[in-house]
């Protein structure tokens, strides 16, 4: 990658749904040059889809939620199972298998202390070979994911 696709994922990372013209005049290049590389850069797996950032509030979703997951045993069927599990279950927004001492860290939104309280009761409580859960609320995001950081090689 050089330095013009790092100008074209960073642009496109920032706001993707900005005419490619405009992105195009932006990084100096004619716009069928730009679609080029752009096509390239999905055809390189750099670029895997594109999506809306939805603001939380607006949507109802007050409460950011972590929870620290560790499980009673890190054999192959286990993390199965739970990974399985989880993936079915649209109120985790994301589920990250960690070091240290929880196995996994998932994150939440909720609507409410309530709304939480139903989702642990209902979907967390009930996700195979937990042996313990850590629930952290965030009180307020000091900076909210971004984007990945991009340069040239």
């Amino acid at each position: 990658m050089n330095h013009t696709d790092a100008q074209i994922l960073r642009n496109l990372q920032e706001d993707s749904s900005r005419p490619l013209a405009e992105l195009a005049s932006e990084i100096g290049l004619s716009p069928s040059a730009c679609h080029r590389r752009v096509k390239l850069l999905e055809e390189r797996g750099y670029i895997v889809g594109y999506s809306a950032r939805l603001d939380q509030h607006s949507l109802g979703y007050e409460i950011m939620v972590f929870v620290e997951i560790t499980l009673d045993s890190q054999s192959e069927e286990a993390l199965s199972a739970f990974e399985t599990e989880v993936g079915r279950l649209g109120e985790i927004l994301e589920c990250h298998l960690t070091t240290g001492d929880a196995d996994y860290i998932l994150r939440i939104a909720a609507r409410s202390v309530g709304d939480f309280d139903r989702i642990h009761r209902e979907s967390l409580s009930r996700l195979p070979r937990v042996a313990s859960m850590k629930t952290r609320f965030s009180l307020r995001s000091i900076k909210g994911w971004r984007g990945f950081p991009v340069s040239a090689d």
